[in-house]
């Protein structure tokens, strides 16, 4: 009888051990960044968090991102695993990241019944203009980084058009 209790009280204590506090944080902000892929001519967020409790099954991280462009935010969705040690999310390609421009960032862990868990508020400054440096269309193209025929003319000319039409 006392080594049954002694299991049912060392359970309890460990169920209450696993049990997360409503206001312990799910993850932490470990890194924010812009990348700029001139090869094809993408710019995206790339953010990451590092798990510091367990994710619950079914749990998902919801990022929204300030549209450079201006207009609605852009958004990215990952599921959470029980696994999992860090969280990325990576936003849509971008257009129009101007150098020294501060973007925000909203972040959102939810549960699998849509309620939320933490929500981790940053922002992203770049150190480049995009307009600037990248060009307007991939410089490769397909598996192999073939050379887009669209930029590389087969008349041995290059076109590197610029984006043009980003807000002032």
């Amino acid at each position: 009888m006392m080594h049954r209790l002694l299991i049912c009280g060392l359970a309890a204590l460990a169920l209450a051990a696993c049990q997360r506090k409503a206001d312990e944080p799910l993850a932490e902000l470990s890194g924010r960044v812009f990348i700029f892929n001139y090869r094809v001519a993408a710019a995206n967020y790339v953010i990451t968090l590092r798990k510091t409790a367990p994710f619950p099954e079914g749990a998902y991280a919801e990022a929204e991102f300030e549209n450079p462009q201006g207009g609605a935010p852009l958004t990215a969705r990952q599921k959470l695993f029980p696994a999992m040690e860090k969280i990325v999310l990576e936003s849509p390609d971008l257009k129009c990241v101007k150098k020294d421009k501060t973007y925000s960032v909203k972040i959102r862990l939810v549960g699998a019944d849509r309620k939320p868990l933490q929500t981790i508020e940053t922002s992203v400054t770049s150190n480049m203009e995009q307009t600037e440096m990248m060009p307007s269309k991939p410089l490769v193209v397909g598996p192999i980084y073939t050379p887009n025929p669209e930029v590389f003319k087969a008349d041995g000319s290059v076109d590197y058009a610029k984006e043009a039409n980003c807000p002032a």
